[in-house]
């Protein structure tokens, strides 16, 4: 059973496509971790989870 469940997950500010396409599918008792270079979209990704930002499409 989904715990976490993003599919197509688009967001932009401006011109700039910040995420691009996202899915991501957690189970339960999984843990995960989110890793990338500075600017890749994580803290703009679990802002959209819960809901600080507005997702452009998903």
């Amino acid at each position: 059973m989904s715990m976490v469940k993003t599919i197509g997950i688009s967001k932009s500010f401006g011109a700039l496509s910040v995420l691009k396409n996202i899915s991501l599918e957690v189970n339960q008792k999984e843990v995960i971790c989110i890793i990338g270079p500075s600017g890749a979209g994580k803290s703009t990704y679990l802002r959209s989870l819960n809901h600080l930002e507005t997702i452009d499409t998903a």
